[in-house]
This record gives structure tokens, C-alpha cells and sequence, in this order.
């Protein structure tokens, strides 16, 4: 990745006019702006105005930091000039994370991946046994057996002298799986318990005509959010699903699961304080939930509500498509 600032710096004359400017993204579109107080008012600028009134051009150092600046808005909340740019931006590291936990899951689905990866070639059937049980230590002897030949002949395959260096192969990409297995738990497991509970409330006797169109409506979005992520957290799982490839190239499939990992992050801190109220809540017919379903629909309809396009009277109309989730 090419040299940059590791700080916020900028130069022109205009960020010194103001008493300490914050940069975040606006309430309203989530556009990066810039934020300063005018006495008793805050004003917001967006950055590509700012750049565009005050002659900022975009290959000047300037412009690269403001740039550079909008593209960190996405991992942070805010940053003021002098303070350190996330890890995201500078080197592609994450700058959060994952539970103990979540790399021993992912250490367990690489060596199930390569285990199936043998019975595969050996026209077998897979074993049935998840990272759950490996990581608990729950597997009979014949799990093990099949590990260990798994890891000899991967060591084979790669040219390497045995299987504990497979294993130094997993422990590396499974240092950067964790981050996913963190978001399978964080975002998705999170976003699957609000439906459920979406669910158990459409059971409820709905005597408020505006509240039940209102849960219709959350549900069905809450469907498509659900089948979006799923599909990412799919595509991701399919990748890794190639293990022997994934290990003679980590490289690529470190930048894969990082841009995945990014995309996803990026979610869930959009989902976060919508999530962080469904996690505390019973489905219950009252005001509380009204308001809180309210709050959902206003959060999940610019994301996921269907859109048509218009054309010309010439030409067929298109499907309704689903938003895809933007962040």
C-alpha cells in the first residue's frame, strides 16, 4: 500500500479559521462533512463543496487528505485535525478486534475445510462434525485420524516438510477469518435475533391497524436485509471453501477476506444502534415497541426497500429490484 500521513493534516488556510473542526459523516445521507461551531449554530459542509469553494484540488495534499479522510469516516465516528488515522486506511489492518473465541472458530473451519478437502479427492463422504465440536474437543478418534491425514497430505501437496507447517498456514489465515467469524456473531446472528423476535411480535394480537402495517413492513425488509448479508457471509464461506488454494495463495485471499471484513464492519456500525435496542427487547404490544418498529422501518427503507426504474414506453419494464446495502 502506497506512504501515507498516519495523522489528519491539512494546510489550507480555511481549517485554521475554525476552533477545532470535526470531520464525520452527516445524520441525514452520511456524507463525509465538516462540522464547526458559529456561535450558537454547528454547520455542516460537505467535503467535496468545501474542496470545490475554497480551490482544493484533488491531487494536491489537500485533496488527497480529504479523500483520505472521507474513506476513514467509514471505520470511525469522527477525526479532528491531529489525530491518527485508523489502521483500515493506512495499512489494511483492522483497527478493532476479534474474540479469542472467534479465531479458534475460524482455525476449526480451516482444518474442516481441508479435511473434506481429502475425502473429496478420495470420492468419501464428509465427516459430520462442525468447529464447534473441534474447538470443544468433541470428536472421536476418527475425526482425529482423518485431521492428521489431512494435514500430511496437504503438506504434500504444498511442498512442505510436515503438518504442523499446514498448520502455521491455517493459524495465518485464520488470524484474518477471525474478523468474519466476529461479524457472523456481531452483525448476522444479531440481525437473525431482531427477525425472530419480528416474528414473535406479528404473533401477538395487533389491535393498533398502524402499528401491524407498519411490522409488516419491517419483516419483509428485515428479509431482504437478512438475505443480503447472508449471501455475503455465503460468498465469503465458498472462498475459503478452497482451502488448498487459499493456502498456496494467502496473500490474495488475506485481501479478499479484508475487503469482505470492511464491507461487513461497515454494516454493522450502520446497524449498531438499531441492533443495540432489539437486543434488549421483548416483542410486546406497546408503545416502546411502536416506537422502536418506527425507528426500524425509517432505518431499513432507504437500504432495502424495492425500487423500479422507469424507461421509455418503448422499451419493456423492468423487474422491482432490492436495494443493495450501501454504507
Amino acid at each position: 500500500m502506497e506512504d501515507r500521513p498516519d495523522t489528519c493534516r491539512l494546510e489550507h488556510k480555511v481549517f485554521a479559521m475554525f476552533d477545532s473542526p470535526l470531520f464525520r459523516c452527516a445524520e441525514t445521507d452520511q456524507m463525509p462533512v465538516m462540522t464547526v461551531r458559529l456561535g450558537e449554530r454547528e454547520v455542516a459542509m460537505p467535503l467535496r463543496s468545501l474542496a470545490r469553494e475554497f480551490n482544493i484540488p484533488e491531487d494536491s495534499s489537500d485533496g488527497r487528505m480529504l479523500a483520505l479522510i472521507a474513506e476513514a469516516l467509514a471505520f470511525v465516528a469522527g477525526l479532528r485535525i491531529g489525530d491518527k488515522l485508523p489502521s483500515e486506511v493506512l495499512t489494511g489492518a483492522a483497527s478493532w478486534e476479534p474474540g479469542e473465541e472467534h479465531v479458534r472458530i475460524a482455525n476449526a473451519r480451516l482444518q474442516i475445510e481441508l479435511v473434506d478437502w481429502l475425502h473429496t479427492a478420495a470420492g468419501t463422504a464428509p465427516l459430520d462434525v462442525t468447529p464447534e465440536n473441534l474447538v470443544s474437543g468433541n470428536i472421536d478418534a476418527t475425526v482425529r485420524t482423518a485431521l492428521n491425514d489431512a494435514l500430511a497430505r496437504a503438506a504434500e501437496a504444498l511442498g512442505l516438510p510436515n503438518g504442523e507447517a499446514v498448520l502455521g498456514k491455517i493459524e495465518d489465515l485464520a488470524q484474518e477469518l477471525a474478523y468474519i467469524e466476529a461479524l457472523r456473531d456481531r452483525l448476522l446472528g444479531r440481525v437473525q435475533a431482531m427477525a425472530v423476535k419480528l416474528e414473535r411480535l406479528a404473533q401477538l394480537r395487533q389491535k393498533d391497524g398502524a402499528q401491524t402495517e407498519t411490522l409488516t413492513r419491517v419483516r419483509q425488509l428485515s428479509v431482504d436485509a437478512l438475505k443480503q448479508l447472508r449471501q455475503r457471509f455465503e460468498e465469503q464461506d465458498a472462498h475459503i471453501g478452497e482451502v488448498m488454494s487459499a493456502l498456496r495463495h494467502i496473500e490474495s485471499h488475506r485481501s479478499f477476506i479484508r475487503g469482505n471484513r470492511d464491507w461487513l464492519y461497515r454494516s454493522q456500525r450502520g446497524w449498531e444502534p438499531i441492533l443495540q435496542e432489539w437486543d434488549v427487547t421483548e416483542p410486546k404490544a406497546d408503545d416502546s415497541t411502536r416506537i422502536l418498529l418506527t425507528k426500524t422501518y425509517h432505518f431499513l427503507a432507504p437500504r432495502f426497500m424495492p425500487i423500479t426504474e422507469w424507461v421509455s414506453a418503448l422499451r419493456p419494464a423492468p423487474k422491482a429490484k432490492v436495494r443493495g446495502m450501501v454504507w
